[in-house]
């Protein structure tokens, strides 16, 4: 049994699923909900003090992708930024053909939302990954005809941390078919990586505040210019009529600081973290029957490790961790509560047993190189008595 001093100790390793906020997010939002509460639709004074921060915040976030701030419109987040960019995409073009392609590793928001576009008519390539969670180009080459329209890749994988080679892959569908509109899930990546989207070859790149240290419930969508794209929701018209609906102000303005913070010590901040995960896996390789899902070097995301512990149900684990303190998912949290399989660990070809025992350590700026020795202690003490217990 953990000690009362192991119950007291709180080791956060679930940043994949969400991140804690920056002391600045929240201070500057308290003020925003207190103080100049407006409705940013408003043309009295309050209205246009509610609408400077959602100008401001489109600056920033411009300014950080080197795009227009027209390109950028507020969401919800993560996935009503994908479904608007691919049911809108999709309803717009599907003049010009009805086929799409993606990986069969993105986020449920993406998958989900495909497999709706299908019902509507849409056909979808689903394209594998090899043992590490990476397309080929050749496969993307080969499935790219006359009749597809969009392509959406995601920039970092939320379960195993694997890279996918976005710049290439946009690079290779727009030689073929031009017209192609090229969409990114970088919720995962964003606030990790430099990413700019018209260097890149990206037409649309989903986002979401609470995975950079900012508020949940908020997120935003870059559309290119050049893209033709059909709202989802209906309404009152905000966001020049591509999002309707009275916009989270302190939520974007929590969002849009949080970019500001996070993006200037980016280089530093990452560094830490690879070495971070660095000490990590040293630490893992030192177990046995231990199995790391994914690339673990600077191939790979910095702040997520998946690693399967052979003859332990990873609940079990997660349970026995979460009793000392030490929190860490299974896998996805958007899909955890429906007790499937993963999709990015079933790509990745794992028998059923390691897929079991899969289990996702997720860092952030907060973590500390003592939270990670602690998390190996405990691993060390917990494994073997598990191990003893599970039924054959």
């Amino acid at each position: 049994m953990p000690s009362k001093a192991q119950k007291n100790m709180e080791i956060y390793l679930d940043n994949s699923a969400t991140t804690k906020c920056l002391d600045e997010v929240v201070s500057l939002m308290d003020k925003i909900y207190l103080s100049e509460y407006g409705n940013p639709s408003s043309m009295h004074t309050k209205g246009v003090e509610a609408e400077k921060y959602l100008r401001n915040a489109k600056e920033t976030i411009a300014r950080n992708l080197r795009v227009l701030p027209k390109e950028i419109y507020f969401t919800s987040g993560g996935t009503e930024s994908d479904n608007l960019a691919l049911i809108g995409t999709a309803m717009a073009n599907r003049r010009f053909g009805n086929h799409l392609i993606t990986t069969k590793i993105e986020h449920p928001a993406v998958l989900q939302t495909m497999r709706y576009l299908e019902e509507q008519g849409f056909r979808v390539t689903y394209l594998p990954v090899d043992q590490y969670g990476v397309i080929s180009l050749n496969d993307l080459k080969k499935a790219v005809c006359r009749e597809t329209i969009m392509v959406s890749i995601m920039h970092t994988n939320n379960e195993i941390g694997a890279l996918q080679p976005v710049a290439e892959a946009a690079a290779l569908v727009k030689s073929m078919k031009p017209s192609v509109v090229f969409h990114v899930d970088a919720v995962q990546g964003y606030g990790k990586f430099r990413i700019y989207p018209k260097k890149m070859g990206i037409d649309l790149m989903s986002v979401s505040g609470h995975k950079i240290h900012g508020p949940k419930g908020v997120g935003f969508l870059y559309v290119s210019e050049r893209v033709k794209i059909t709202p989802i929701f209906w309404g009152g018209g905000q966001q020049n009529g591509m999002r309707s609906g009275t916009e989270n102000v302190p939520g974007i303005a929590g969002m849009a600081e949080a970019v500001r913070l996070i993006y200037q010590n980016l280089d530093r901040d990452v560094e830490r973290l690879y070495r971070l995960k660095q000490r990590f896996v040293k630490g893992l390789e030192a177990f046995d029957k231990v199995k790391i899902n994914g690339h673990t070097g600077y191939d790979s995301a910095p702040h997520i490790v998946n690693v399967s512990f052979l003859g332990v149900r990873a609940q079990v684990l997660l349970n026995e961790l979460s009793e000392r303190g030490i929190y860490v998912s299974a896998g996805s949290a958007c899909a955890a509560h429906k007790h499937t399989d993963s999709q990015t660990l079933t790509a990745l070809g794992l028998k059923q047993e390691y897929m079991d025992a899969a289990v996702r350590f997720s860092f952030s700026i907060y973590t500390t190189e003592e939270e990670i020795d602690r998390t190996l202690e405990a691993l060390a003490e917990v494994l073997p008595t598990l191990r003893r217990y599970t039924r054959k």
